[in-house]
């Protein structure tokens, strides 16, 4: 009986997030409450029966992009460091967003995020491969009953909002919807444009699941090869390094080391060739006043790199 209580609630979990499953073992991958996430990996093999064309690699790659974006500036630029202003109307569509790209809600995202910060490279951070090794670092952090859950005492000036706590309670809902979304819109053009040679099965499985499964591996990148792989232009009492490949498929992300040197600017590729396409679109969304009082990099830090 207690088993059968146990499996049920941690199905329930799925969709509601406080529910609570008791007799967890905090530190082990709970393979229960991951095999959706496993489930969205295998989906990728759909792409044999699915086949490709032109418009599915175009909706994946956007996907991609638009997502990659939202994490980048928002779920942790923004909402894990304050590095700059934005409106709740603005705040909330790209929550909403972030919310897609099936890595949880933002108060979760940056609760542990500002948990790694505070405890880098100790026994406390969840995804240091010092302490935990290069795997644990890269995925089964993320798949363990202590990183379900969100310590809102992390995240006080976001927990405020209701509806950044509806996107973490319900955090498959946004993803669910995605995914009916790309379908719906598949099924739509395989009928009116069949000329793009596409269809709701093809859309749903490139748009989603690949791009989904490829920005999930691409992010948690900088947890992992980001602290291995790369140049140290600061001193700092953890690995991180500067990667510049990372900051390309992570549209900035990669510039790890100045970033843990000194988290509290928008800005993480502070040379003007390291690129940092993330800070590139913030700064267009500040000229037209969607984002404001973006944080520069102090005189001071950029004293104290090493010669590049």
């Amino acid at each position: 009986m207690a088993v059968a209580q146990t499996v049920a609630a941690t199905m329930r979990r799925w969709f509601d997030t406080t529910t609570q499953v008791p007799g967890e073992r905090e530190g082990r991958i709970d393979w229960l409450r991951a095999s959706p996430f496993v489930a969205m990996h295998l989906a990728c093999l759909w792409v044999f029966s699915v086949g490709v064309s032109a418009t599915a690699l175009w909706v994946a790659a956007i996907a991609y992009a638009v997502r990659m974006f939202a994490l980048t500036a928002f779920y942790h630029r923004y909402f894990s460091h304050r590095t700059f202003r934005a409106s709740r109307t603005v705040q909330f569509v790209f929550a909403l967003i972030g919310a897609a790209c099936v890595q949880r809600g933002p108060l979760w995202w940056a609760a542990h995020h500002r948990d790694h910060h505070r405890h880098t490279e100790t026994a406390r951070d969840p995804h240091s491969p010092r302490v935990h090794g290069f795997l644990w670092s890269h995925a089964g952090w993320f798949l363990t009953p202590a990183a379900f859950r969100t310590n809102l005492a992390r995240v006080p000036d976001f927990a405020q909002y209701r509806e950044l706590r509806w996107l973490d309670r319900f955090d498959t809902a946004v993803p669910v919807l995605f995914a009916i979304a790309l379908y719906a819109a598949g099924a739509l053009l395989e009928r009116y444009a069949p000329g793009l040679h596409t269809n709701g099965p093809q859309l749903l499985v490139w748009g989603f699941f690949v791009s989904t499964v490829v920005l999930f591996h691409a992010t948690v990148t900088i947890n992992s090869l980001a602290h291995r792989f790369g140049r140290r232009r600061f001193d700092t009492r953890d690995d991180s390094r500067n990667n510049a490949w990372l900051a390309l498929i992570t549209f900035g992300e990669g510039w790890h080391n100045n970033h843990h040197f000194f988290p509290g600017t928008v800005r993480q590729g502070f040379r003007w060739w390291e690129i940092d396409l993330s800070y590139y679109v913030l700064r267009a969304m500040a000229a037209v006043g969607l984002v404001r009082d973006l944080k520069p990099v102090p005189a001071w830090v950029l004293a104290r790199a090493k010669a590049p």
